[in-house]
Order: C-alpha cells, then sequence, then structure tokens
C-alpha cells in the first residue's frame, strides 16, 4: 500500500485528513460542511482560485440533492481533486535529457541524485552536469550524490558560465554514448532577471548540442511556501516550459495544497514526490493515491 503517506506525510493527516473525517462521517451534511471543506482547502494552500472552482462544483451537487451524507460529500470531493490533478502529461518515456529548475532550498540537487540513482537502479548510465556554479557549495553536494548513486559528473571550473557546463555535459553524454543527461541549474542569480535568462541560455545550447533529443523540464516546488512555491512555478514556467512538478519538502509540512493550484492554474502537471536524505527517497506522482489518502478513504493502512 501507499506506505509513504503512513510514513511520511503524518502532518498533513493529523491537520488535514482528521478535519475531514469529521465531516465525512456525518449522516446528514449542511451548507455549512462545504463552507468547513472550504476553509481546510485554504488553510492547506489549495489557493482562493482553486478552492473556489471545487467547492462551486460541489456547491451545484448539493444544491440538486446528489450529496446529502458524508461519505457522498467525500466521493465527490476526491473526484473533484483527482479532476484537478490530472492532466495531459508531457511523456517522459521518450525523454533522455533532464533539466532541473528550482530556487535555492528547493531540494533541486537532492532530487537531481534521488533521479540519477532511480535511472541507474533500472540499469542504465548516467551523467549529472553541475551547472549550478552561483551556490558555491552546489557542485560538490552533487557531486557527492553522483559518488552515491555511481552516476558520473560533469563539474567544469569554479565560475565557469554555466551554459559552457551544459556544452561540455552534452559532449561528454554524446561522447560516452550515456542513456541520461540530468542538468542541476542556479536557484538564484543577482537578479530573477538574471536567472531566467541564463536558463533560457542553458536551454538553447542543450537544444543546438543535442538536436532532435527531447528535453524534460522539472521543476521543484517547496511545499512549505504554499503561495509563493505558485508564483515561483509561474515565473519559471513563463521563462522556460515547465514539463512537471517535483513536490519537496512534504515530510516536513502539514500543507502541500499548492499542487492543486499549480495544476488547475498552470497546467502542469505533478510528477514525482521527493522526500527525505535517503537515495531512494522518491516517488512517482499518483494523484489518486495522493487524494484519498489526503481525504482519509486509506485512512484503514496508516
Amino acid at each position: 500500500m501507499f506506505d509513504f503517506i503512513k510514513k511520511n506525510l503524518q502532518k498533513i493527516y493529523s491537520s488535514i485528513t482528521t478535519n475531514l473525517l469529521t465531516i465525512f462521517t456525518a449522516k446528514k451534511i449542511s451548507q455549512e460542511s462545504l463552507e468547513e471543506i472550504e476553509r481546510i482547502l485554504i488553510t492547506a494552500d489549495t489557493g482562493i482560485t482553486t478552492t473556489k472552482k471545487i467547492i462551486t462544483a460541489l456547491n451545484e451537487q448539493f444544491a440538486q440533492g446528489l450529496i446529502t451524507q458524508g461519505s457522498q460529500l467525500q466521493t465527490a470531493l476526491e473526484q473533484q481533486l483527482i479532476q484537478t490533478l490530472t492532466i495531459t502529461q508531457t511523456p517522459q518515456e521518450s525523454s533522455t535529457i533532464f533539466l532541473l529548475l528550482g530556487i535555492n532550498g528547493s531540494g533541486k540537487t537532492t532530487f537531481a541524485g534521488k533521479l540519477a540513482h532511480s535511472f541507474i537502479a533500472q540499469g542504465k548510465t548516467c551523467l549529472l552536469a553541475a551547472a549550478d556554479t552561483f551556490r558555491a557549495a552546489a557542485p560538490a553536494q552533487l557531486q557527492s550524490w553522483a559518488h552515491q548513486s555511481k552516476a558520473e559528473i560533469f563539474m567544469g571550473t569554479a565560475n565557469q558560465d554555466p551554459a559552457a557546463i551544459a556544452f561540455g555535459a552534452c559532449q561528454q553524454y554524446q561522447k560516452n554514448h550515456t542513456d541520461i543527461l540530468i542538468i542541476d541549474t542556479a536557484g538564484r542569480l543577482q537578479t530573477k532577471e538574471n536567472l531566467m535568462k541564463e536558463i533560457t541560455k542553458i536551454k538553447k545550447v542543450i537544444e543546438k548540442q543535442l538536436p532532435g533529443k527531447k528535453i524534460h523540464t522539472l521543476l521543484t516546488v517547496d511545499a512549505m511556501l504554499g503561495q509563493n512555491s505558485f508564483d515561483q512555478a509561474k515565473v519559471f514556467h513563463e521563462a522556460v516550459k515547465v514539463d512537471g512538478i517535483v513536490l519537496t519538502k512534504i515530510d516536513g509540512t502539514g500543507k502541500g495544497g499548492i499542487i492543486f493550484s499549480i495544476t488547475q492554474q498552470l497546467g502542469i502537471p505533478v510528477e514525482y514526490i521527493s522526500f527525505g536524505e535517503g537515495m531512494s527517497d522518491l516517488k512517482k506522482f499518483d494523484a489518486q493515491e495522493y487524494v484519498t489518502n489526503l481525504t482519509g478513504s486509506s485512512q484503514t493502512t496508516l
């Protein structure tokens, strides 16, 4: 079963799920029940716009007499949440180039190591590229992950242009016939504009060096930052089309609802949940599993 929730999301279970279960176990619901659902969703960082859309749909069903009991409300809410998270994804299976984006502290470099480990566990060769030269500790941190995961690494030199490092990594990737290339980028520069220009430049270098290769762009989102994470996702998505979200730091917060807002308003699917510091602390995202555990449908396994 979904042991990830059991082991790592106890704060979400205690702060959201238990409140929802009080409503879902009621034999008869009222308008106040829907108002309480709305409050819980907003508290969980689902966002006002997304929450209003979900509550509007539930209100319509309530007005039509389709949901009168707590259990019916639970099913209806789950359907709305799953629908919000279920959008068409860019196929990742054929992707061999991964460009990782995210602000400093969002778990981007850690995710790079875990992703490399997951591919190597599948019998594939993997090259990590340390294109974050702004944060002094980033190359060394990525080198440590490469060592643990048995991945190759391309580091370049101190203060080297990140795009030049991406160029060198692309050459090494081609020369060694490596299966997977994962490029870790900076999460902060002197200004937001400089950062976006750098990321755009890196992507153009990859496209020029590896024509025809699908670049899968993943953005790490810190679940603890709430609305700030939405704002960051919007900026990155406008600069470089983001293919998928990696939800991080979720084991340290009672929230995590921001993914509903990002998916619904920006159209970016969640692809991974990254938690903890272990090599295998990475899970492919499953909307139905996430929602049913959040709402308590799978509470008997907790």
